[in-house]
């Protein structure tokens, strides 16, 4: 059984601590700074860091990298498409590894950049779970940096389509300025009503809002509804448009978001 504690790190990312209790190792996913995850190691130094998850070349995911292996010798597993640091184990799509025993598959999501990876473990004895990186947000998705409006789209879909009952881990602290934007696409949206008010009393006392689960994003994140006729109605009347396609729906909700 893995537990996942966060280290929050600048303003809004979250560095994920993966803790294996029965061998006491650990693994840090997007370590944008090394800092948070030395003084949790200074605090408990009975773990040890065995690996290091990265998701994507953004300075905030890899500027901690370096200080991280020269200070553990831990294996840095990330994108084999991009410029990772200290890169051991170059990793693409449909690629496996090894993770304190379990299998974590990895899948290829371009858009928020090219080489975008995200790791995917389903395992007979808990509920599956996805490093997300900045693909897939609490109730948002990233920006489309590198890649197009139907990469990103396509890549969303995919991770649409996994366990509803998957823990979503992704790196920020956007989910209330993403609801904000989700309530103005869908105003009658009763489960995101719902959710709206929980993470709002969640911030108010400064608490996380994390994991999602892929049943409340599917229910509740716009970028996700992209089929459903009052998102697709929301974004034709944004691009005063008919928009054919879903990926059109998409492109459109990704760019008044960006301006939201």
């Amino acid at each position: 059984m893995l537990t996942f504690t966060a280290l929050p790190a600048f303003n809004d990312n979250y560095i994920w601590l993966i803790q294996d209790a029965q061998r006491q190792h650990c693994a840090a996913v997007d370590p944008g700074d090394a800092q948070p995850v030395l003084n949790w190691l200074n605090a408990h130094p009975e773990w040890q860091l065995t690996d290091i998850l990265i998701t994507h070349h953004h300075q905030d995911h890899v500027g901690g990298v370096k200080a991280l292996k020269e200070a553990t010798q831990a294996r840095v597993v990330g994108p084999a498409r991009e410029p990772i640091p200290c890169l051991d184990l170059p990793v693409d799509d449909d690629a496996t590894l090894d993770l304190f025993g379990y299998t974590v598959q990895v899948f290829a999501v371009p858009g928020h950049t090219l080489g975008h990876v995200v790791y995917f473990n389903q395992d007979a004895n808990s509920a599956p779970w996805l490093l997300s990186g900045d693909t897939l947000f609490a109730g948002g998705c990233g920006r489309v940096f590198e890649g197009t409006a139907e990469q990103m789209y396509a890549s969303l879909s995919r991770l649409a389509a996994l366990p509803e009952s998957t823990q979503i881990y992704c790196t920020h602290e956007y989910t209330l300025s993403n609801l904000r934007f989700a309530q103005a696409v869908e105003p009658n949206n009763s489960d995101l009503k719902q959710r709206l008010k929980e993470v709002q009393l969640l911030r108010e006392k400064q608490l996380i809002t994390l994991p999602s689960t892929v049943a409340l994003e599917k229910r509740t994140n716009p970028f996700l509804r992209c089929e459903h006729v009052d998102v697709q109605q929301a974004a034709q009347a944004h691009a005063g448009r008919v928009l054919e396609q879903n990926s059109a729906v998409f492109a459109t909700l990704r760019s008044w978001k960006d301006t939201f």
